[in-house]
């Protein structure tokens, strides 16, 4: 029995290379199936239209060109990559616009009130502990106080013993002043009266005595006792 003639080939030889280009064409056709499938999945996420392309890729080779015209440019793998650069490249700008000043785009830091460059107000003060609130915050962070309430009474109970306690030594301070002002005085009257008691003893006078006289001074012949006359012997 004879092999069989493909296209009327009668020669082995040839009829061998005619099976083996047809085996060859049959390879490539399930190939480009196969990677028609495979490429479809990684470059289209719905489904059906993996499908379709899949489908389409049956027709022998004209199926697959067609698909390589139309398929998608790039892999969801990278579509989800290049999403991800582009959010971490927009967080990045949103954080490098919120550190600068809207007004004059100088460098500023989180916790500033005003722009040290053009003085623009930027945050508001907290009403308890004066740390810096954003504009769309209602709560203080760091004390827990509502933005827009009235402080707490404790602060302001403490605000006032605090005034008081600091008020006290002022209003002592006065008297401190009078007291140092009387005893200087008392000083210097008392080294007046040692000067005058030194200079009365340099010139031969006896001090005055701040006490009652004890005894009347003589002050006549005739108050002074008389002595009596040593007696002449004849």
């Amino acid at each position: 029995m004879g092999s069989l003639a493909i296209f009327g080939i009668e020669n082995d030889l040839l009829n061998l290379v005619a099976n083996l280009f047809i085996l060859f064409l049959v390879v490539v056709y399930v190939a480009l199936v196969v990677w028609t499938y495979s490429d479809a999945r990684r470059r289209i996420s719905d489904p059906l239209l993996v499908g379709c392309a899949t489908v389409a890729a049956f027709i022998p080779f004209f199926g697959a060109i067609v698909y390589l015209i139309l398929r998608p440019p790039e892999f969801l793998e990278d579509a989800r990559e290049r999403e991800l650069e582009m959010a971490a490249a927009e967080a990045r700008l949103h954080e490098l616009n919120a550190l600068a000043c809207p007004n004059c785009r100088n460098h500023i830091e989180r916790d500033y009130l005003r722009c040290p460059s053009c003085h623009q107000g930027l945050k508001q003060p907290c009403a308890n502990c004066a740390k810096a609130l954003a504009p769309d915050w209602r709560l203080c962070p760091y004390c827990e106080h509502q933005v827009g309430q009235p402080v707490q009474r404790r602060r302001a109970r403490a605000a006032t013993t605090a005034t008081g306690q600091t008020a006290a030594p002022r209003s002592s301070q006065p008297r401190t002043a009078a007291t140092r002002a009387a005893t200087e005085r008392s000083e210097s009257s008392s080294a007046a009266a040692s000067r005058s008691a030194a200079r009365q003893a340099d010139r031969g006078e006896a001090p005055a005595s701040p006490g009652p006289l004890t005894a009347r001074q003589p002050t006549t012949e005739s108050d002074a006792p008389r002595r009596p006359r040593p007696s002449s012997a004849g």
